[in-house]
């Protein structure tokens, strides 16, 4: 069995929340237990931000446009998003994992990424860790959490899925190298839809595949890339969990079934892609000065714009009047196969920033 160097070892849990909206809603509202519930949204527009796993049964998920979520489930009951009190719980359980480490990097309100190589409980076993940190969040929110445990950020959170809800997997370091062989392609971080369709023409559907494949070959097809896909498959991925990453830009992006074209098309999508944006952007508290528009077309042809806000600014009305009115001075009536908003140029807050922990050798 092939050995990983202990410097791509390290002791990773990635806790994520088991459909946190919708689970807060229900632990808020008895009437809403064992209830399908969709989050944001309503029947008639708007999207999903979350769906209870009763909705899931159904086929409904997050980034759904509602009226699909209610065609799928006719039961469904829809409830606006209370972000105040999903931040408050969000800041309450990532208290829970400062009692284990100060190394925790948020994905989300929902997930985060924790470093417990070196822990202040002590606890020579991340596995027993994720479970005092998921036992703990239910005692003390009343919430169900899952964990993944491996050696990288990678493996993780591709653990965290594999026993949702309520359960967590480890993937020990002698187990990685099997995991990563019969993992499908698809599965693989930096590995999008485009990339998996070219792998798969190539034959190359799994893990064990793309090992087979010498770093050359792997340039040669893949550019710069190639040595990131030869390196993964092999576990050797040094990502570290950032504490204080400064997000750069926040956006939501879509690649259509089919193309769309004429105003009557294009602006019903324009709209979801929207609501998911200022979704995230209301999750994250942000407030940002420049709007891009991203469309590509039938050719692959990319077409990018954007404006600047004399002030920074999360208001609904001033992005959706910027974005907007991006897409109706650029879109000239082509096939749309993607189209993506993101806000930068973000404002700084002082009492908002995070002050860096000196650690002690």
């Amino acid at each position: 069995m092939e050995d990983i160097p202990k410097a791509y070892i390290k002791k990773i849990i990635h806790v994520d929340m088991d459909a946190f909206y919708a689970s807060v809603e229900q632990r808020d509202n008895p009437d809403l237990h064992g209830k399908p519930l969709a989050v944001g949204g309503s029947r008639e527009r708007g999207v999903v931000a979350a769906a209870s796993y009763e909705a899931r049964k159904f086929g409904v998920r997050s980034a759904m446009p509602s009226a699909i979520a209610y065609r799928r489930c006719p039961d469904i009951i829809f409830v606006k998003p209370d972000f105040a009190k999903y931040r408050a719980i969000s800041k309450q359980i990532r208290e829970i994992f400062f009692r284990y480490t100060d190394l925790v990097e948020p994905l989300s309100l929902d997930e985060a990424y924790l470093d417990v190589s070196e822990n202040k409980a002590g606890i020579s076993s991340a596995s027993k860790i994720a479970r005092q940190i998921r036992a703990e969040i239910k005692s003390e929110t009343q919430l169900n959490a899952s964990a993944g445990i491996s050696i990288n950020k990678f493996l993780a959170k591709v653990a965290s899925d594999i026993n949702k809800p309520n359960g967590q997997k480890t993937i020990m370091p002698e187990e990685v190298i099997p995991f990563l062989e019969q993992l499908p392609i698809n599965k693989f971080f930096g590995v999008g839809a485009k990339t998996a369709d070219k792998m798969k023409r190539l034959g190359i559907h799994t893990g064990r595949d793309l090992k087979e494949w010498d770093l050359m070959l792997l340039k040669q097809e893949f550019g710069k890339a190639g040595q990131h896909y030869y390196n993964i498959v092999r576990g050797l991925q040094q990502s570290a969990v950032k504490p204080f990453r400064e997000r750069k830009s926040l956006g939501a992006e879509r690649t259509f079934d089919h193309d769309l074209k004429g105003m009557k098309e294009v602006l019903p999508a324009f709209e979801n892609i929207f609501d998911i944006w200022h979704q995230r952007i209301t999750e994250q508290e942000l407030a940002g000065r420049t709007i891009s528009l991203k469309m590509k077309n039938q050719n692959f042809e990319t077409i990018s714009r954007s404006t600047t806000l004399l002030h920074p600014s999360k208001d609904r009305g001033d992005l959706w009047s910027a974005a907007k009115g991006l897409l109706l001075a650029e879109y000239q009536g082509q096939a749309i196969r993607l189209m993506g908003l993101s806000l930068s140029n973000f404002k700084k807050d002082p009492q908002n920033q995070a002050t860096q922990l000196t650690l002690k050798f």
